[in-house]
């Protein structure tokens, strides 16, 4: 089975490590001899850059962009940049995975909208709005207070430009309103890299069951998070629960909304689905529950597919 996977912090704990780790192999979620083991189509890395840790965060920001392209050039028979759905074919083609670069934080735009276009100009095909602080695009969810505020004016601009550029916009850690922002002014499908359903697990970094509909109904997709604390209230991330939400997800918003987000070496906590070469793992016990050939290859590669096709 294929897989597209929409979020991975695997270049943050690369950068951390300095010359420690590389992308080939290393100890963590992902690396290279992983994805090939996952039969992997597709690798989104996120560019996440702790704003409020970091004294200089863009150029922090930039030095990880580099690094990403240093360590693609080390195995470029095996894997190589996509900055398109023409790309991504083609690299399949030629037996490589497809790297997307995306950036996990609104805030390294730092308010310009020429940041965002050289950003794009650099390779990034996504950003996720906000993390965990309030930015100059909007607010997260990371508190309850900030659910009800929006966009900014400037976040508005910045989903225009995202629709004219041909960049995902990713709503995971946005608040609240904020997506519903998102939902009414832009004119391309968006998506969560990596939220869950809240109803199945009542946090706010879930969708609700409304915005799960609409989602849908604008031709996005969730990538389902491995988080244990997005899953349920145990402290491992089981399987059992992953398929939970997937079942749940399904239900309300339809098989064509469900993708993996696995938030890979993003997340702390023990893991059923250890790593990425593991997935196999997910595959049967959907199988097991019913889900056809059909549903599962669109739960793991088509649907995240199809939005790629359509906005790059």
């Amino acid at each position: 089975m294929k897989l597209i996977d929409l979020h991975c912090d695997t270049m943050s704990k690369i950068i951390m490590a300095e010359n420690k780790a590389e992308l080939k192999e290393n100890d963590f979620h992902v690396d290279l001899e992983k994805l090939i083991k996952a039969n992997s189509l597709a690798q989104f890395f996120a560019l996440y850059v702790d704003i409020e840790k970091v004294d200089d965060y863009f150029q922090y920001c930039l030095k990880m962009l580099d690094r990403f392209y240093q360590e693609l050039e080390k195995d470029n028979e095996k894997i190589a940049i996509a900055r398109s759905y023409q790309e991504m074919v083609q690299n399949e083609a030629n037996g490589k995975i497809s790297a997307f670069l995306t950036i996990e934080e609104g805030g390294m735009l730092k308010g310009k909208l020429y940041n965002l276009r050289n950003f794009y100009r650099l390779g990034v095909r996504l950003i996720t709005l906000t993390w965990n602080y309030p930015n100059q695009i909007g607010y997260p969810n990371y508190k309850r207070e900030y659910m009800t505020r929006g966009l900014t004016p400037f976040g508005r601009e910045v989903v225009r430009e995202m629709n004219r550029l041909g960049m995902i916009i990713d709503v995971s850690h946005l608040s609240d309103q904020g997506f519903f922002d998102v939902a009414s002014i832009s004119t391309k499908p968006f998506i969560a890299s990596h939220s869950n359903a809240r109803s199945v697990r009542n946090h706010p970094r879930n969708l609700t069951d409304e915005m799960i509909k609409i989602l849908a109904e604008k031709g996005g997709v969730m990538g389902i998070n491995f988080c244990a604390a997005f899953l349920s209230d145990s402290s491992v991330s089981k399987i059992e629960d992953i398929v939970m939400h997937i079942k749940h997800i399904r239900k309300v918003g339809g098989i064509d909304v469900i993708a993996i987000g696995s938030d890979y070496d993003g997340i702390s906590c023990e893991l059923e689905i250890c790593n990425i070469s593991k997935m196999d793992k997910l595959l049967y016990v959907l199988e097991k529950n019913g889900f056809s050939s059909e549903e599962i290859e669109k739960i793991f590669f088509k649907n995240a597919k199809r939005v790629i096709k359509e906005i790059l």
